[in-house]
């Protein structure tokens, strides 16, 4: 068995000298994983698409005039009237209900730089994913045929 990144990879041949509870438990538990990282992968993707409407507002807030009118959001759904005071500096939320102060070009580099990262984390994390689903099936395949063999033939 060779590791990758501290875990192991098991190949087909090393799924082959398994009894048939250790494949099963095998399945089950790389089932379980592909299905964690599949959370994770919509968590990630989630998070980026936010970053992404929160970059483009700030965009869009840029370009108004101060004292121009417009609703505030207070909630995804409630909005209040409001008058802009000064677009260049913004709130920035950076996690568990603490928020920063920043100017529009450090909050425009903020959501780039998160959208960046989690981008870099999307990847690494469906290469994981791809290979979890690969071990999954490898060991969906040799489960079958094992019972296959122990099962009277017809």
């Amino acid at each position: 068995m060779a590791s990758l990144r501290g875990q192991q990879v098991i190949r087909a041949g090393d799924m082959e000298k398994m009894s048939l509870e250790q494949l099963k438990v095998l399945k089950e538990q790389a089932d379980i994983e592909v299905n964690l990282l599949q959370d994770s992968l919509n968590n990630i993707r989630t998070a980026s698409a936010r970053l992404e409407i929160a970059s483009t507002a700030l965009h869009d807030l840029s370009l108004r005039p101060q004292g121009k009118k417009m609703l505030v959001p207070l909630t995804a759904s409630l909005y209040l009237p409001g008058t802009l005071d000064d677009a260049d500096k913004v709130l920035v939320d950076i996690g568990t209900g603490y928020f920063v102060e920043k100017s529009m070009a450090e909050g425009k580099d903020y959501c780039e730089r998160k959208i960046n990262l989690l981008k870099s984390n999307l990847d690494q994390l469906i290469v994981v994913a791809s290979k979890k689903k690969t071990l999954a099936d490898e060991a969906g395949v040799v489960l079958q045929a094992r019972l296959k063999q122990l099962s009277p033939s017809n």
